[in-house]
């Protein structure tokens, strides 16, 4: 059925009313047929202006490691290199390795004998550039290419693994540089935009919006870093470029994705913009980076535990253990702690604690906020200097487990502390049992060895022969155990179900 001709002048005054002057938007120069619109009839960002102002500051880095010997058959360096069978299946994971999902990439990580392909910006007019310590291990040489195509060589002034920043150096004056924001005040849903070479395309321009704020990575040594997720494109290349805000400012250095295939997902992770420039300041100083350190190990809490911790909600982090001798052990923290604050900050979660702590140098003061028994208390901590070497270091390690019968439900035999091996252990008369055999397969491997001293099964101290029999007297398979270990290096808690 045709349309009435009123029906026809309803919809055509409706449209017009709605939208005035649209069908009379047209221009002399228009090509017949054609209607120009005056305005977009949707409006969305649009990031040209401020690409042409900060793009020339964006380079592109290529880092080479090995000699004309180590080239492939073909003559090309960076063919895929063979990873060592001995390589922990963690790392093989995190490195990029394809078929397995839900891990951080870091893709332009450089091959030996290989070239590494990244980006960077420069932040000063007189050559220091920033970039990705993973685009830059182990190179012989380092190129920076500018957005003209001239290339420069760079110097390695010193990187910092544990916040994957590096700091270039090449010689030139008046060069153009980015200008660092604020990523403290970044709140999911802003838009952000990412320059970089994403498998050698240069100065590829994407953009989206922050997701998240203060995450952690899945890669151990990563912890001192409150990652910025984003949904910003980020892939192999893009490593080391600049997260920038809608005022042009870098607000972070992209660094990792997270990926089932090793390219983009939607999910990327950025360094905060502040997190660089103190590693910058020091590397600039000194060539390296320190900070501060509390010596506890540390996990979320557990919700099924809140009534004995004396909390309303699973908030703050656990104290699992604490070195013995470190700043957390003078300061008075003890195993089974929460630590809710840190100088006056909210510890929600257990990673929200070592960028606090990181942050600050060696010897700094802190106030940390622990809940103990259902009460809070105030103790004032001096940091320590973090051992690096310790970092993503695993706690206890199963040892190869050997079935054999079991002295008891535990599978351990225990003997008397005397005055001297108490004194040696730092802990008073009637403190804890020597453990002097492992033979229960789970207590194996929970990691307890002859040697550790047990102080508590469950919410029972033991410090006899007698009080441990006691208190593991009606234990049975299938239950839970949480002994409170001391041993040379720590004092923390080791749980296990009985088998």
């Amino acid at each position: 059925m045709k349309p009435s001709l009123s029906r026809i002048l309803f919809l055509t005054l409706s449209l017009a009313a709605v939208s005035p002057g649209l069908l009379a938007q047209t221009r002399d120069t228009a090509p017949a047929g054609q209607t120009l619109l005056e305005t977009p009839i949707v409006n969305l960002p649009d990031f040209t202006r401020m690409v042409e102002a900060v793009g020339p500051a964006v380079v592109n880095i290529e880092a080479t490691s090995g000699n004309e010997e180590e080239r492939d058959a073909d003559g090309a360096r960076g063919g895929p290199q063979p990873m060592p069978e001995d390589m922990p299946e963690f790392f093989r994971r995190f490195f990029g390795q394809p078929g397995q999902p839900g891990m951080p990439g870091m893709p332009d990580r450089m091959p030996r004998g290989g070239t590494s392909q990244g980006s960077g910006f420069i932040i000063s007019s007189d050559g220091y550039v920033l970039t990705n310590h993973h685009v830059v291990a182990g190179a012989d040489r380092i190129i920076v290419r500018l957005s003209d195509r001239n290339e420069l060589e760079a110097t390695l002034v010193g990187s910092d693994p544990l916040s994957d920043v590096a700091l270039l150096k090449v010689e030139g004056r008046g060069l153009p540089v980015l200008k660092t924001g604020d990523s403290r005040n970044l709140k999911a849903g802003q838009w952000v935009l990412a320059i970089g070479s994403p498998f050698g395309f240069e100065h590829s321009v994407t953009a989206g919006i922050v997701s998240g704020v203060g995450r952690r990575s899945l890669d151990p040594s990563q912890q001192y870093v409150p990652f910025i997720q984003t949904d910003v494109a980020i892939n192999r290349g893009n490593s080391g470029g600049p997260l920038l805000n809608t005022r042009g400012e870098v607000v972070g250095i992209n660094s990792q994705i997270f990926s089932n295939s090793g390219g983009y997902m939607g999910v990327s992770f950025a360094i905060p913009i502040e997190v660089a420039m103190n590693a910058v300041r020091q590397l600039r100083e000194t060539g390296t980076v320190t900070r501060g350190q509390l010596g506890v190990r540390i996990q979320d809490v557990d919700r099924d535990r809140l009534s004995e911790l004396g909390l309303d909600r699973p908030t703050g982090a656990f104290v699992d253990s604490v070195e013995n001798g470190s700043a957390a052990d003078k300061a008075g923290i003890r195993p089974g702690d929460v630590i809710t604050g840190f100088n006056g900050r909210d510890v929600l979660r257990s990673s929200s604690l070592p960028p606090m702590v990181g942050a600050l140098p060696p010897g700094s003061r802190a106030t940390v906020t622990v809940v103990r028994e259902g009460r809070a208390r105030e103790l004032v901590v001096t940091l320590s200097a973090l051992d690096v070497a310790s970092v993503g270091r695993p706690g206890r390690t199963g040892r190869p487990p050997t079935p054999d019968a079991t002295l008891n439900p535990l599978g351990l035999e225990v003997a008397a502390l005397d005055a001297s091996a108490r004194s040696a252990m730092g802990l008073g008369a009637g403190e804890g049992v020597l453990v002097s055999r492992v033979t229960g397969l789970a207590a194996r491997q929970a990691g307890l060895a002859p040697g550790d001293v047990i102080l508590s099964v469950g919410q029972d101290d033991v410090g006899s022969v007698a009080e441990f029999e006691a208190a593991t007297a009606d234990l049975a398979a299938g239950d839970e155990v949480r002994l409170l270990v001391r041993n040379a290096r720590s004092t923390g808690f080791v749980s296990f179900v009985l088998r």
